[in-house]
């Protein structure tokens, strides 16, 4: 899977701040030719369901959450559960990615117990939580986090998708999500998935207070875990949106990273990740014509149609795509489109 060439760091941070932006593109689509010379995207249908917004880590660039006393404080029912996924069903899904706040009062039974009904009930992938909830049942039932994946895994857990990564900086975490876990634990949590033989996905947010060298920081302990395990899908980056954050009233000079700084990231992770398989574009911050783009900067993946996402949402940007558009913004780039499985399985090409 890998290349042979491998980019060093130093060099790294020189191609981000130096390089243009049609060179660094160049090189990324050079390598997603090789590794994909099918010249095929491919795109999921899931569809997000966060089973509570109460959460314990109130990160300051989050605005979905909410304290367990807010009066819009939730946990799902399991007649809104099984409504969201019947419809995601209905319309093709064949996953759900299912995450949450971490709320301090649901134990390892309330998510054991959410597992199974789901299993019992529908045939649909769970690509489900994330390091930060992973962790903190762990610490709450006194269990090895191992244990924990173990138990999750036995209730129908398929899959971890890669959220609560933000930054794997400590310098960065410790300013705008103190309470959350540092990066060496959100590491051990995947290494064990992958170790039981769970493959999970990677992500990155970047645009906060976070630097080009935080960034590389990031890509680089993604790339030295996936030599030891191999169990990473895909990585997927996106830009901090930072509307009704608190990390932007606190730092009111903070924008959106625009069009040219994701797409030289995008490129990047192309270049630096050369043992991961699959690179995601984000319309889901970036909009659909930029993602687009994206194909050409080093992206074999369109992601989700996420018929539900809410995360974002909060934050105060609202792109949304129906599977005909993907499938159309795929063709129109040149590349034949292709609905995949969680595990990059081609299921039906268009």
């Amino acid at each position: 899977m890998a290349n042979t060439l491998r980019l060093e760091k130093e060099y790294a941070l020189k191609m981000i701040q130096e390089i243009h932006l049609h060179e660094l593109g160049k090189e990324a689509d050079q390598i997603r030719r090789r590794l994909h010379p099918e010249e095929v995207v491919t795109f999921v249908v899931d569809r997000n369901i966060n089973y509570t917004n109460v959460c314990i880590n109130r990160c300051k660039f989050c605005a979905f959450w909410r304290p367990k006393e807010d009066p819009e404080a939730y946990v799902i029912t399991y007649d809104e559960l099984s409504q969201k996924i019947e419809e995601t069903i209905a319309k093709g899904g064949t996953q759900i990615l299912l995450q949450g706040g971490v709320h301090p009062e649901l134990g390892l039974d309330f998510y054991v117990e959410m597992l199974r009904f789901i299993k019992k009930n529908f045939k649909i992938h769970v690509h489900g939580f994330s390091p930060p909830e992973i962790t903190f049942l762990s610490r709450k039932e006194g269990l090895s986090v191992r244990e924990i994946l173990i138990r999750l895994k036995e209730a129908g857990l398929d899959t971890i998708p890669g959220g609560g990564a933000e930054i794997l900086s400590d310098r960065v975490r410790i300013r705008q999500s103190p309470n959350k876990i540092k990066s060496d634990e959100w590491l051990s949590v995947m290494r064990e998935a992958h170790l039981l033989g769970m493959k999970t996905s990677a992500t990155m947010m970047f645009g906060s207070i976070d630097s080009d060298e935080d960034i590389i920081e990031h890509l680089d302990k993604l790339r030295s875990l996936q030599d030891e395990t191999a169990g990473f899908t895909a990585f997927i980056p996106w830009s901090f949106q930072p509307w009704n954050t608190e990390l932007k009233r606190e730092n009111p000079e903070i924008e959106p990273a625009g069009a040219v700084k994701y797409l030289k990231v995008l490129a990047l992770s192309r270049i630096y990740l050369n043992n991961f398989p699959n690179i995601q574009v984000s319309w889901v911050t970036q909009g659909i014509k930029i993602a687009q783009v994206g194909l050409r900067f080093g992206a074999n993946d369109f992601g989700s149609t996420m018929l539900e996402e809410n995360v974002v949402r909060a934050a105060g940007v609202s792109y949304r795509v129906t599977m005909e558009e993907i499938i159309s913004a795929i063709k129109s780039a040149g590349f034949k489109p292709a609905q995949r499985d969680t595990y990059y399985n081609v299921l039906k090409y268009f």
